[in-house]
Formats: structure tokens, sequence, C-alpha cells
């Protein structure tokens, strides 16, 4: 079975127990081999209601590849930002199928460090 495989399995299995609502939205993170997104969606109505990625003209970076831990720290301070704009105090956090280690766990910690509950 490919890590790619595996991954799918484990969002799927998550994504059953994790739905994002109104009042606490789902925070969904995904790395791909060179960007990290993460978005605050409402399952409910199906409206992502904040986003932030390293494909944005501010966030990119010089290297060839986005995907590090020192980037994933301000993707999940740009995220909360955004979303504490928009009066989104507490999310659920939704780590898309990913090991809760390394990227995972900056992006996860820097959003808890700007502010979001989850």
């Amino acid at each position: 079975m490919e890590p790619i495989d595996r991954i799918k399995i484990r969002h799927t299995r998550i994504r059953r127990r994790v739905t994002g609502t109104s009042a606490r939205p789902r925070l969904a993170v995904h790395f791909s081999g060179q960007h990290i997104y993460a978005q605050v969606i409402d399952d409910s109505s199906g409206n992502t209601m904040a986003a932030a990625s390293t494909v944005e003209p501010g966030v990119k970076g010089k290297s060839r590849t986005n995907a590090k831990v020192s980037t994933a720290e301000k993707i999940g301070a740009l995220v909360a930002e955004r979303s504490l704009q928009k009066n989104i105090k507490a999310v659920v956090f939704d780590r898309g199928g990913f090991r809760y280690h390394g990227k995972v766990k900056a992006l996860a910690d820097a959003a808890r460090a700007a502010g979001l509950e989850f």
C-alpha cells in the first residue's frame, strides 16, 4: 500500500467523526509536496470562511518547496488571524490524514498561540 493510499484511508476515517458547524467550523490542513494549505470550513453550509496557503504571494518563499515546519507555523498564525477577524474563535482540527507531528503539529501550535481554540 502506497503512502498516499494510507493518507486517504486515514482521512476518510477521520472525516466520519470530524465535521464543522457554523458555531465551530473545521480547520482542515493539506500538505502537498511543495505547498501547505489551511482552510476554516463550515460543513453544514459548505462555505470556506477563512483560508491561508503558501501559494499566496505574500507568504510564498524563495525556495522551491514551501512545505517546511517554519512555513507551517506562518500559515497556522495567518489562518488564525483571518479566522479571528471573522469572529471565529473555536474550531475543530482536521489533520487531513497526516500524522500529528512535524508540520501538522507546528501549524496547530501556531494557530493555538495566535488565539484559536481547539
